[in-house]
């Protein structure tokens, strides 16, 4: 079996890190490369930097943060929000990300799936897809994080997504994102089952067994992970609380951890799924 990876999710707004529920009502949690750098030295596998509201407002604006990122950390970098054309990827790989998250456009023009990944090739093209289920129990692709509704149901777009070259999914359960009730299994196998590409679920992890199930159960190959790894370190790090720019820091300020929120660390993790027989790369 292949190693599973782990990677931590950082949402960017402005300079800030920043955490919300179901993708809204965003927290601010500290410097992102603070983060990053405490994640790269205890075991995590990859990083995904998704500036959450740069579709929302047509920029893409992460290439300082990953260029002061890229040159002390030496595992893949994902970078996504707001990437429209072959010349914003190529500015930002250029900045020092691996690989790209593509989604608002993509959903827009499937076309371009296939001209970034002839141009940059499928391992660099990861496609995202925000998932709400809906009363009928199907579910559908949302936008602009989880804020705008598309009418395209996510089993075939995930397969679309696929033969149009993209390399990796990333699924995102829009219900279950920052509540800690643990991945929607039945979404992440939904995808797992139907393509053929490395699918990483995000999306409400709430304990190492949870994301083992992702594993078993859900069939996931990667999890990316925010909630429960960045209030379990948020107290460790010197993160300044003079955090400035777009977010509320009300929440860092008060020092409070977010109560239902289980946290745990990646070396947790990682010996939980080893535990049970699960593959995944060695902390050093």
């Amino acid at each position: 079996m292949h190693n599973i990876r782990i990677i931590p999710r950082l949402d960017i707004k402005g300079p800030n890190l920043v955490k919300g529920i179901h993708l809204e009502g965003l927290r601010v949690l500290g410097r992102p490369e603070d983060f990053a750098k405490f994640y790269y030295e205890n075991g995590a596998d990859e990083l995904i930097f998704q500036d959450v509201v740069a579709s929302l407002y047509e920029r893409n604006s992460l290439h300082e943060i990953i260029s002061r990122t890229a040159k002390n950390m030496f595992i893949p970098l994902t970078v996504g929000g707001g990437l429209r054309s072959i010349d914003d990827i190529k500015q930002v790989l250029r900045a020092g990300a691996d690989k790209v998250s593509l989604n608002t456009a993509v959903i827009r023009n499937p076309n371009f799936i296939k001209e970034a990944s002839l141009k940059f090739g499928s391992s660099t093209i990861v496609v995202a897809i925000e998932a709400i289920k809906q009363h009928d129990g199907r579910y559908f692709a949302f936008v602009d994080n989880g804020r705008e509704e598309t009418g395209v149901e996510v089993v075939s777009w995930a397969q679309k997504v696929e033969e149009l070259g993209a390399g990796e999914i990333v699924i995102t359960s829009v219900d279950k994102e920052g509540t800690g009730e643990g991945y929607d299994l039945e979404l992440i196998k939904l995808i797992s089952d139907a393509v053929g590409i490395p699918v990483i679920a995000h999306g409400g992890a709430s304990s190492p067994a949870n994301m083992k199930d992702a594993v078993t159960i859900g069939h996931a190959d990667a999890l990316t992970i925010a909630s429960v790894f960045h209030y379990h370190i948020a107290e460790q790090l010197s993160v300044n609380n003079d955090s400035k720019g777009e977010g509320n820091t009300t929440f860092l300020k008060s020092g409070r951890n977010f109560g239902i929120i289980h946290t745990t660390s990646i070396e947790e993790v990682k010996e939980h799924l080893r535990e049970n027989g699960i593959s995944c790369r060695p902390i050093k």
